[in-house]
């Protein structure tokens, strides 16, 4: 995935970031999202999760609250069972139907070329620009688990 994680305590360049797609939904099989493991920092909201041939698969969206997980779970040892690693993007479906719905075009391809991660980031930080970038206080989206 490329993001802007902590933009301007970091750098301000696209940043790389590596994981796998652990699940193919999201918090109560949401099918509009992926589970990842890349980390997810306020900046990289918005950023897009790439396959091995640097085509979007997704847009990077949110991380699992590690707070409301703990509660979530009723252990008092919660310090010991915190999440990790559990990181959500929307999937590429949603982003066509909104392209679609603005009338806004687009290029497909397949995913028949695989690329090394530097390779895929460099593809990727090229095109990549900053929208907003008010801070290190912008980006990630925690979401939490409400009931059992």
């Amino acid at each position: 995935m490329v993001g802007f994680p902590y933009a301007g305590l970091l750098t301000k360049s696209p940043q790389v970031t590596t994981g796998v797609v652990s699940a193919l939904a999201g918090i109560r099989d949401d099918s509009r999202y992926v589970q990842m493991t890349a980390p997810v920092q306020p900046g990289s909201s918005g950023g897009p999760l790439l396959d091995s041939s640097g085509n979007v698969v997704g847009i990077v969206s949110s991380k699992l609250d590690t707070m409301s997980a703990a509660e979530w779970t009723g252990t008092s040892a919660w310090i010991l069972t915190l999440p990790e690693n559990i990181n959500f993007a929307a999937k590429s479906t949603n982003a066509r139907e909104f392209l679609d719905a603005n009338h806004i075009a687009y290029d497909t391809a397949s995913s028949t070329t695989r690329l090394d991660a530097a390779d895929v980031g460099e593809l990727a930080a090229g095109p990549a620009g900053m929208v907003g970038g008010g801070g290190a206080d912008q980006g990630a989206i925690s979401v939490g688990v409400w009931d059992k």
